[in-house]
């Protein structure tokens, strides 16, 4: 009977982590009618399965796949909007940038439209080109490649080529999750095109946001001492928090 309220629990606790991507124990607690520890230990077993991340105070469903572009476009719109206007102040000044693929990187690319000027924008998506081109004064340069449809982007070894003949100020990128290894992407290409836009630039940011923290995907494409800048809509806490200060990255946050 025991062993059956706790899988009924546990089910509930997955159930409550895919509404919420992150929830916090004393949170989970209050739901479940159940103590603090209870919920520790669940979260525990659940970690050790492979179904949760742990995070400090609480936890995040794992994911091995990410929603395609149109979904997610449609997620945590303010947030993205919040992360846009937050890295404006950070890209100031700025004449050539180079900017990888995804909905929080759309974003940003809006917000540069409307209040920069006589930029040059190298990408590999779709997206960003197409926002862009509202403003007269920004040159796109779109890196040819294999299309990746699902994502609206540009990939493999044409696109990597290409992006090498190319020195920029700023690389700005977006994760499908940061943990304290640094910054992951679902999909492997998409990873490979953003490692080498870091490398091809003098300073990098990467703009996620909270859904992100603690989150691990196959693809790694940097470490947190080749990150400049977070822009976020929160602070991460806990250790993560503390592995991209001590990495030297500066946190932006709402």
């Amino acid at each position: 009977m025991a062993a059956n309220k706790k899988s009924l629990r546990q089910q509930r606790i997955l159930s409550e982590l895919d509404l919420e991507p992150s929830l916090r124990i004393i949170d989970l607690a209050e739901r479940l009618a159940v103590s603090t520890e209870t919920i520790r230990r669940d979260f525990d077993e659940l970690t050790q399965q492979g179904l949760i991340n742990r995070t400090y105070g609480g936890a995040v469903r794992r994911q091995s796949s990410e929603p395609g572009l149109n979904e997610r476009h449609k997620l945590h719109i303010a947030e993205r909007e919040q992360i846009a206007r937050l890295a404006m102040p950070v890209l100031a000044g700025s004449r050539h940038i180079m900017i990888g693929s995804g909905a929080t990187t759309v974003h940003v690319a809006k917000r540069l439209a409307v209040t920069m000027n006589d930029l040059t924008v190298i990408t590999h998506s779709f997206g960003v080109a197409t926002v862009l081109a509202i403003n007269p004064t920004i040159q796109v340069i779109m890196a040819p490649g294999l299309y990746h449809a699902q994502e609206g982007s540009m990939h493999g070894a044409q696109t990597i080529r290409f992006l090498e003949n190319y020195r920029v100020e700023w690389a700005i990128l977006g994760a499908s999750g940061l943990d304290g290894d640094g910054a992951s992407d679902a999909l492997i290409e998409a990873s490979d095109v953003y490692a080498v836009m870091m490398e091809r630039a003098t300073r990098s940011m990467i703009v996620a946001d909270h859904t992100k923290f603690n989150q691990a995907f196959p693809a790694r494409y940097c470490e947190w001492e080749n990150v400049d800048v977070l822009v976020s809509d929160q602070t991460p806490l806990g250790a993560l928090g503390d592995t991209v200060r001590k990495a030297g990255c500066v946190i932006t946050s709402g």
